[in-house]
């Protein structure tokens, strides 16, 4: 990304590639806070404490071996400038991450507008939801993990930092790092299940229409005579 430039100008609106359709509206919008992002999913806490050990390992190694406690010191102030810089790169990459990041649910589906480098968008439709999980983290803090149907697979590498971790095979997008998750689950769930109610119904007009056109001799169509699978419902869970 340029210095002064920003990729997100285009935008017809905020955190959309592109206008919505009629009919659907914007029923929440928002990112991940940078700190909190930065510890769940750059992992800088595990880092700070990880050269922690090493240092007071190392120092401690050293001062034994040589009797002298400033050796020891020495040797473990060696590794600090290295702390330092990993450190102050995972937070760069945090504060950028949750910068040229919007999260979008509509009454529709869901959309992750993410890059720091590459800009690009993820649209989840609430029809190919089959599962969520608000993960809570601290505070009013949380992570909500949305499953989808395997049909409908998006490759890890293009969600991460978005990603559920270790959700290697089957992928599921993850909005990270919200403030007042709660509620922002709460929406979610309202409109995925109202999404969800609309196509049941939909479908069960479908085959109605079905079973009307058998009565008069005409082959029902499998796929209007395949029930929609139901939605799982919303799961919490603590960190």
């Amino acid at each position: 990304m340029s210095h002064g430039h920003d990729d997100f100008a285009v935008e017809p609106i905020k955190g959309l590639p592109e206008e919505l359709p009629d009919g659907e509206h914007i029923l929440w919008q928002g990112a991940p806070d940078w700190k909190v992002l930065a510890v769940q999913a750059f992992h800088l806490r595990a880092m700070i404490i990880y050269f922690i050990v090493l240092m007071i390992w190392r120092g401690t190694s050293t001062y034994l071996d040589s009797g002298s406690a400033l050796s020891g010191l020495s040797a473990a102030a060696d590794l600090l400038p290295l702390a330092i810089v990993g450190a102050a790169v995972l937070t760069l990459m945090a504060f950028y991450a949750a910068r040229t990041t919007v999260y979008t649910i509509t009454n529709r589906r869901l959309v992750l507008r993410y890059g720091m480098a590459l800009p690009m968008a993820i649209n989840v439709p609430f029809s190919v939801v089959t599962s969520a999980d608000l993960r809570v983290l601290g505070g009013s803090f949380g992570e909500i993990a949305v499953a989808i149907d395997k049909s409908s697979r998006i490759g890890y590498a293009h969600l991460w930092p978005h990603a559920r971790p270790w959700r290697l095979r089957w992928p599921e997008p993850m909005l990270r790092a919200l403030e007042d998750s709660a509620d922002v689950a709460a929406k979610f769930d309202a409109a995925w299940k109202a999404n969800t109610a609309h196509l049941t119904g939909a479908r069960e007009a479908e085959v109605e229409q079905a079973d009307l056109s058998a009565d008069k001799g005409t082959e029902r169509s499998p796929s209007a005579a395949r029930p929609l699978e139901q939605a799982q419902g919303f799961s919490v869970s603590a960190a």
